[in-house]
Order: structure tokens, then sequence, then C-alpha cells
């Protein structure tokens, strides 16, 4: 939710990729767990729903659901996810989100 908070929308694998970076890792399945679960508590609502074309391993074309906060959404500002936030937004653009990770891993 805190990474909702500060991107205002995003998808599910670039959220895991967020999280993975600022907190300990945790696994997609788990991530995507509490997705749904913020669903359920309407924490987090579905903002919209996006199919891209590409080269994928899996076919030439993905689904992808992004995820916004929801009406019982009470963030709390966590400090380490508002840093990464800070280098975030000073840095990357969404076409050059693996790149910032990168720097990001780099710096720490």
């Amino acid at each position: 939710m805190e990474i909702l908070h500060y991107l205002d929308e995003g998808y599910g694998y670039q959220i895991a990729k967020m999280y993975n970076e600022i907190f300990p890792t945790a696994t997609q399945r788990s991530i995507y767990y509490n997705l749904q679960k913020g669903l359920l508590t309407k924490e987090i609502q579905v903002h919209r729903i996006k199919e891209e074309t590409g080269d994928f391993s899996w076919g030439s074309m993905v689904e992808k659901k992004y995820y916004s906060l929801g009406k019982n959404a009470e963030p709390t500002g966590e400090k380490r996810v508002q840093d990464f936030f800070k280098k975030y937004k000073k840095e990357a653009s969404t076409s050059k989100f693996t790149s910032f990770v990168d720097k990001f891993r780099k710096g720490k």
C-alpha cells in the first residue's frame, strides 16, 4: 500500500520489483496475494486493465492490471518508501524502470 501511495498506480510486477528493492525480498506470489487481499479489504482497487504487445517468453501479448489505492487505504508515509521514490522520480521514467533499479542497487 505504501508503494502505491507514492506511485499512484502500478502493475503487479512493477510493485514487486520496487518492494524487493526497499524491503526484504518477498516472492511475487506473496505480493500478488497481498494485492488480492487489498482488493477484498478495499485498501487497493484495480485502476485499469491494459493489454500490451511485445516479445514475451509466453507469447506476444500480456494483460496488465494496474492497481491504485482504494477508499479504505491508510498509508503511513513509510520513510524507506519515501526515500526510494525521491530517487525514483528524480531519475526514472516508466520506460527506464529497470535501469533505475540497477542504479539504485549500486547505491546501496
